[in-house]
């Protein structure tokens, strides 16, 4: 076609300037196309974030803290906006909609995280853990390894925010292993790690979905949960039981997660804002986690709960075994041999 014979539109009624065409470029080379958004620097972006902890509760305090402090750093650019208390579903929902990009964060357990990432289940190992220092080695030297493997699966850790030590809510006293096989016991449905674990317990759980363990215990289908004692205060599961172990299933992770492209889309300058402020608070949270666990344990006392003494050595010691057993089962299935041992180097270098 003849440049010649061109007609802007601009010119079908009134002829334009040659002046006023150049101005006219220089407005869609800077502003962009009429309509269209600013420039980066001027970019907002809102981060819609999904998470099980119910409005008013600690982690969704410490969270409204982590989203002030980046909506008044970033001047507003990146702001967050919240859906507590799993109105957006459970976890494995919740990673769908981050995948489609309906939901931007979210908060999970270890059992999220090992719907993306099976081998981070290796932190929530049974009866593994003894002390807080151990968890603490173990999390340090890992960290970097596993922020690079979530990077690989589209998701930017945030921080690691763990549930905590997790106990033995029942209606019947547990002090053995005897004890457990003869209860109802709630598993998380589609958590291998835990399904291994009652296999080498000789236990027969009722899985379900933690949205539906309330009702269950309500009803009898279940009469046995575990879970970290701010987790069975905050779901109110220790209104429908008796007893509490001091006995430590293990040490339940958790973590929060940003997807890849929702990070990679924010301003540049607003990323190691995020990153600063996201390991600022979330340390925070994890000591408030930890504050509220104990405290959690005294109010469901004041209210009836009742603490089991800790077994004798002879059972411990057995329950010991069943999880050594169902690390053996785990190996090669949701983590790699060599990363087991990793942990288990680390542990050592604590003792």
């Amino acid at each position: 076609m003849s440049y010649s014979n061109f007609r802007s539109p601009f010119t079908l009624k009134n002829k334009i300037t040659p002046l006023a065409v150049v101005l006219l470029w220089v407005a869609v080379l800077v502003l962009g196309p009429l309509g269209g958004e600013s420039h980066g620097g001027d970019k907002k972006t809102r981060i819609k974030f999904s998470t099980l902890a119910p409005e008013g509760s600690s982690w969704m305090k410490e969270m409204q803290r982590l989203a002030d402090a980046v909506k008044e750093k970033t001047e507003g650019r990146v702001t967050f906006k919240f859906y507590a208390g799993g109105v957006s579903g459970d976890e494995k929902d919740v990673i769908r909609k981050m995948r489609v990009g309906q939901i931007h964060g979210a908060g999970f357990t270890g059992v999220g995280l090992g719907q993306i990432l099976p081998e981070v289940r290796v932190l929530d190992l049974p009866f593994l853990f003894e002390t807080d220092e151990q968890i603490q080695h173990v999390y340090e030297n890992l960290n970097d390894y596993f922020y690079a493997r979530f990077e690989e699966k589209g998701f930017v850790l945030l921080g690691w925010v763990p549930v905590g030590w997790v106990h033995f809510f029942s209606t019947q006293k547990i002090v053995s292993i005897n004890d457990i096989k003869k209860t109802k016991p709630w598993m998380w449905e589609g958590d291998p790690l835990v399904e291994e674990t009652y296999k080498a317990l000789g236990v027969r759980p009722v899985p379900l979905s933690i949205t539906g363990v309330l009702m269950s215990l309500q009803t009898g289908l279940l009469d046995t949960v575990y879970a970290s004692p701010q987790g069975a205060l905050a779901l109110q599961w220790f209104t429908k039981v008796k007893y509490m172990s001091r006995l430590r299933m293990g040490y339940a992770t958790g973590a929060v997660l940003i997807s890849k492209k929702k990070f990679d889309s924010l301003p540049v300058d607003c990323k190691p804002i995020l990153k600063q402020l996201g390991k600022k608070y979330l340390k925070q949270l994890v000591q408030t986690i930890q504050r509220d666990n104990a405290t959690s344990i005294d109010i469901m006392v004041d209210n009836g709960v009742e603490l089991i003494d800790m077994p004798n050595e002879k059972m411990i010691g057995e329950f010991h075994k069943s999880g050594a057993l169902a690390r053996e089962n785990l190996v090669g299935k949701i983590f790699p041999p060599e990363l087991l041992q990793r942990v288990l180097n680390h542990l050592q270098e604590v003792k």
